[in-house]
């Protein structure tokens, strides 16, 4: 993208969603040093309203070649450095829907300004100081988040609770690397080297390194979420299911066999964890084409599902059919559900093979043994933590992958403290751990590598 050479140009871009008929307000957003410029072009102000920073006024916006009012809006001012971007930033609140702010950005770009590129405006906010990588990384999850769990992390991380964890061991392990390098330099000036505080040192740096990578789990659940498939023979209560679980009827439920002939979604939220729940087709030979294609389609959202749920129907028991099913999706992680138990004329147990999985018992049509589902994916998902923990911070994949690096980096270190070589070889791990802690806010860092994160932004942010 080579977003850093063009800082100078102005840019322009739609901020918010874009649909017919929703949305009361759209906004376009202009960054630059004729974002002003541009505004004033374009806004009429009546009376004497000053065009001062962080002051709104109320106009029309008129297209400079015509004349032409095309809407009625509010114009937001924001000066340098007192901005996102920390340049002078403008925005205009015009009504919602398509229309009103695409005549304004058509204005805007043809008064000299730039249409952004995915992330732009965020990606200046990082040249310019006013972000660190790690809270830019944290607007995308706060814009995405899925659950109240999910927008408390991002959040923390907007904060700079991430960065400030970051930035100490990346300190700490300068100090390190400053006191190693002063022996190598100046040995007989100073005492030796006291190697077991060094040794502390890195063992404190180490444990904070792991602990911060113990939430890179849990992160990537609150962000990307679960994908939950149910499986089962048909008939077996897989739409009944769903429809109690989403509190929906998302899907059709009748006594027929064979009624769910496609995949069928719903989106859930469980102890703060976004999930897809996918109910399947019912799986089984058959002539008819339409439901074989829905059987192929079944088979794809399986093996695309990071958990399965196995239904079979209480009254039948395990049956040969159930059997088949289960040895094809044994090897993933799975839930069995004895669905219909509200139906059973024997009060004794389901019989039920000796299968590595935990069982659930649900009457869906009766809306029962839902809540218990629920605490049994949560197991699967936090072992024994039922609940998703409220964490302040979390790291994404990227930053965990640099913290990993890092974390080998300095058990090299101390492998090379505990072989006794010489001091010139623990700087070599030293300055590598500390070059990877600085990938992760942005203090060492590549342009493509800005490219590549900014990139997944949407345009307008």
């Amino acid at each position: 993208m080579g977003l850093m050479l063009s800082q100078g140009e102005t840019i322009a871009a739609i901020a918010t969603a874009i649909v017919p008929a929703q949305g009361s307000v759209g906004i376009v957003r202009l960054s630059g040093a004729t974002a002003i410029a541009i505004a004033r072009s374009l806004f009429q102000a009546p009376g004497s309203q000053p065009w001062d920073s962080h002051r709104i006024l109320y106009g029309h916006i008129c297209d400079p070649q015509t004349q032409k009012i095309l809407d009625e809006a509010l114009l937001l001012l924001m000066f340098a450095p007192r901005s996102y971007t920390r340049e002078d930033v403008v925005e205009f609140h015009c009504h919602g829907g398509i229309m009103a702010v695409q005549q304004v950005l058509h204005c805007c770009l043809a008064q000299g300004a730039r249409l952004a590129q995915p992330g732009e405006f965020t990606l200046r906010a990082f040249l310019n100081g006013r972000l660190d990588l790690t809270q830019a990384e944290s607007i995308v999850d706060l814009v995405s988040a899925q659950s109240r769990q999910a927008a408390q992390a991002a959040l923390g991380g907007v904060q700079g609770k991430l960065t400030q964890s970051i930035r100490q061991l990346r300190s700490d392990c300068l100090d390190i690397l400053a006191e190693v390098e002063a022996h190598i330099d100046f040995a007989d000036d100073l005492p030796p080297l006291n190697e077991p505080v060094i040794g502390q040192q890195l063992d404190q740096i180490l444990q904070t390194i792991r602990h911060i990578l113990g939430t890179a789990h849990q992160g990537e659940l609150l962000r990307s979420g679960l994908k939950v498939a149910i499986v089962g023979r048909p008939n077996v209560g897989k739409s009944s299911l769903l429809n109690a679980w989403s509190r929906s009827d998302r899907a059709i439920v009748t006594d027929l066999p064979g009624t769910t002939r496609d995949v069928v979604e719903s989106q859930l939220v469980v102890g703060g964890i976004p999930i897809q729940v996918l109910d399947t087709a019912g799986i089984r030979d058959t002539s008819n084409q339409v439901e074989q294609i829905g059987i192929e389609r079944s088979r794809a959202a399986v093996a695309a599902a990071d958990l399965v749920l196995l239904t079979l129907e209480a009254n039948a028991g395990w049956t040969a059919a159930d059997q088949t099913l289960y040895e094809w999706v044994h090897h993933r992680p799975l839930i069995l559900v004895v669905n219909k138990v509200d139906l059973l004329e024997d009060p004794q147990p389901v019989a039920l093979p000796e299968i590595k999985a935990p069982v659930v018992y649900t009457a869906a049509a009766q809306h029962q043994g839902i809540e218990a589902l629920e605490q049994a994916i949560l197991a699967i998902v936090h072992g024994d933590n039922l609940a998703a923990a409220d964490l302040e911070v979390t790291v994404n994949r990227r930053q965990a992958a640099a913290l990993i690096r890092a974390r080998t980096a300095l058990e090299q270190v101390q492998r090379t403290i505990s072989d006794q070589l010489p001091l010139d070889f623990w700087t070599i791990d030293l300055r590598i751990a500390i070059h990877d802690l600085g990938e992760i806010t942005g203090d060492e860092v590549t342009e493509s590598m800005l490219d590549e994160i900014f990139s997944r932004f949407c345009i307008g942010k």
